[in-house]
């Protein structure tokens, strides 16, 4: 069957969050985030969320979380907030969500993003999207190191098989997800692990929460001879 066959441009879609308990998030940047470092996985989810909202091809966000406060912060971003079931890892809380996603709207797109996008574009996410629900079955793709996944997307009753660690960019190639080739969308790639990716966003143009709370890191502020201490 050919691609043109599934070429839908007006498919809309659920997209499925996962966030973490603030107290274990972002381990990777305790020395550079210091006392801020809930605060910073935080603001880092909540501009993910808010930009994925106003993209023109997301009709959903389904939160799967059991932080408390995380929980409040993105309901009233208007994401649904679902607690993280059965609670044995990251790709059966995906699961979960898709589930109740496609119980809500069968005939939606779901599609797993990861929260970790803090200078996410919701034009680049549609263009994205747009090119998922171009194929059959599932897509994904890769983030900026070529090795993880931001973003994997299943079409209406395609199966929904997330395959997010270590690897995964491999893993879900094995599975036979369509890797998706776009040029231009760095926004979209740039998960931030570590103060080197924090600093990418930065540049790309983080959202107003997390922008706010990295001016408060240690590991960004000003040295006594005015240069950010990342700086040497």
């Amino acid at each position: 069957m050919s691609t043109a066959a599934f070429s839908t441009p007006d498919l809309l879609w659920s997209l499925i969050v996962p966030v973490k308990v603030l107290a274990l998030a972002k381990s990777r940047m305790s020395e550079a985030a210091g006392p801020h470092r809930e605060a910073l996985a935080l603001s880092v989810a909540a501009d993910t969320v808010a930009a994925a909202l106003r993209s023109d091809r997301v009709r959903a966000v389904i939160v799967v979380t059991d932080d408390p406060l995380a929980g409040r912060e993105l309901a009233g971003l208007g994401a649904r907030v679902v607690s993280d079931e059965p609670d044995s890892g990251l790709n059966p809380a995906l699961s979960h969500g898709a589930r109740l996603a496609r119980e809500a709207d069968p005939d939606m797109g779901v599609a797993a993003l990861s929260a970790d996008l803090p200078a996410l574009r919701p034009a680049e996410l549609s263009r994205v999207l747009d090119e998922a629900g171009r194929h059959g079955g599932t897509a994904f793709l890769p983030d900026a190191a070529d090795v993880g996944t931001t973003l994997y997307a299943a079409r209406p009753g395609a199966a929904f098989a997330p395959a997010f660690g270590p690897e995964s960019r491999a893993r879900h190639r094995a599975q036979g997800a369509r890797e998706l080739m776009l040029e231009d969308i760095p926004s979209i790639r740039r998960d931030v692990d570590t103060l080197a990716d924090l600093l990418i966003a930065l540049a790309l143009g983080a959202g107003p929460r997390t922008t706010a709370v990295a001016a408060l890191l240690p590991a960004l502020a000003p040295s006594s001879s005015g240069r950010s201490a990342v700086c040497g």
